[in-house]
């Protein structure tokens, strides 16, 4: 892994809106980085994007690696197919960054750690919210010790409208504590330096009505109370559709003092009208609040195969917040507090429960 490239060759697997952004980020803005295949089983949104960064459009992602010579995969579909795929980019011994959730059980996660270091590849998590400015000075500065120990976070993320259709079958993503705020439970666990032990949640169908004749166990409104292990409490909200705007925010509270990294109006810009409205135009969508933040986690997997140094955010990084997803699924179905169960795994490459 001490190799350098200049060229980075890269699969897109995922020709939907993440697959766009990550996309456009490697054909556009990296040097040296390159979409070689487009990965997507809707045809017309494969050869476009293809056509679109100069890449090769295919079915399936044993076609891709049949047919193209690439470095790593990029995995940008449902959540559901995120274990299969990246088993075979491993396998064929491909660099993998996936998008969050990693995956839909602890089993299948755990055997994409052991496929990753068998392998040697570098896998890295799709959350960006770690190469968002304000979120990384907000974790030196709490590294630094600026606001005491810390003793309590919040951390919501609302989006406008509802998901894919496909996530609004629990089954097949865990609804929206697996879908939204799992980067939510990772920039908990990333500021506070400390795990989930216990988790407490609730959630419904507030909004969203039509929903719940197809999808009886859907939900657009959660929020999630966690005991870490430092002894730090923790909330986490989440709502989908919203349609005010797209709206994710952090707030740190420490023995000394507390920091916020957010906020939900857009740029600098307020308005006040004669009959004394204050207007603010707000984020439309997750693309516009994070824009930088992607294409610096984009850059930094780039960086990490053309160097060999670990990512920011790991495989083990993703199992951990899926494995808070897994309790907060298991208390809405209890109504009770329950335990996070941490999985370990070793360093020979095999991972065990």
């Amino acid at each position: 892994m001490s190799e350098t490239r200049d060229r980075v060759r890269i699969c897109l697997v995922g020709a939907g809106r993440a697959g766009i952004v990550h996309g456009r980020n490697y054909a556009r803005a990296i040097p040296g980085a390159e979409v070689v295949a487009v990965v997507d089983t809707v045809a017309s949104a494969r050869d476009a994007l293809a056509q679109e960064l100069g890449g090769r459009a295919f079915e399936t992602l044993p076609q891709a690696l049949e047919s193209v010579t690439c470095d790593a995969v990029c995995i940008a579909t449902p959540t559901f197919t995120h274990h299969a795929l990246a088993l075979l980019a491993a396998a064929a011994g491909k660099h993998i960054l996936c998008e969050k959730p990693m995956a839909l059980t602890a089993a299948e996660g755990l055997a994409m750690i052991a496929a990753v270091r068998r392998a040697g590849v570098i896998f890295q998590m799709g959350f960006m919210r770690r190469y968002d400015a304000e979120y990384e000075e907000a974790h030196g500065l709490i590294a630094q010790g600026a606001i005491g120990r810390v003793i309590f976070l919040r951390s919501l993320t609302r989006g406008p409208g509802l998901p894919p259709r496909w996530a609004l079958d629990t089954s097949r993503s865990h609804g929206l504590f697996g879908e939204v705020n799992s980067h939510d439970v990772d920039v908990i666990r990333w500021l506070s330096g400390s795990e989930f032990v216990k988790v407490y949640a609730q959630a419904r169908a507030l909004k969203a009505l039509d929903v719940l004749s197809d999808h009886p166990d859907f939900y657009d409104v959660g929020v999630v109370l966690g005991e870490l292990g430092n002894a730090a409490l923790a909330t986490i909200d989440g709502a989908c559709p919203v349609e005010y705007g797209y709206d994710a925010r952090v707030e740190v509270l420490g023995t000394e003092g507390m920091l916020s990294v957010g906020a939900l109006p857009e740029g600098a810009l307020l308005r006040v009208t004669r009959d004394g409205q204050v207007a603010q135009h707000t984020f439309r969508s997750w693309r516009d609040r994070h824009r930088s933040a992607y294409l610096r986690q984009d850059q930094a997997f780039v960086e990490s195969i053309r160097t060999g140094r670990s990512p920011r955010a790991g495989a083990v990084d993703g199992l951990r917040a899926l494995e808070v997803v897994l309790a907060a699924v298991d208390s809405l179905r209890s109504g009770r507090a329950e335990p996070v169960q941490r999985h370990e795994t070793t360093a020979a490459g095999e991972a065990a429960p």
